[in-house]
């Protein structure tokens, strides 16, 4: 069952919630290719995580976006 940021996994709940939210995303995404949920959720939030790093990577010292 595809997952919202109202209503995610029990383990989506300590991410940040913009990396719950891509987390949320990639999981539906290989729900949707036909993966069991537990794969999907643990793939989901190592994903996100990642994202993250390389989102706060890409931020200026003053927490801008650099374009």
């Amino acid at each position: 069952m595809p997952w919202s940021t109202e209503r995610y996994p029990p383990a989506m709940r300590h991410l940040p919630a913009l990396a719950r939210d891509k987390a949320i995303e990639i999981a539906n995404a290989l729900l949707a290719r036909g993966e069991d949920d537990g794969r999907a959720i643990r793939i989901g939030i190592a994903q996100a995580k990642r994202w993250e790093e390389r989102h706060q990577a890409e931020q200026s010292p003053d927490g801008r976006e650099f374009r």
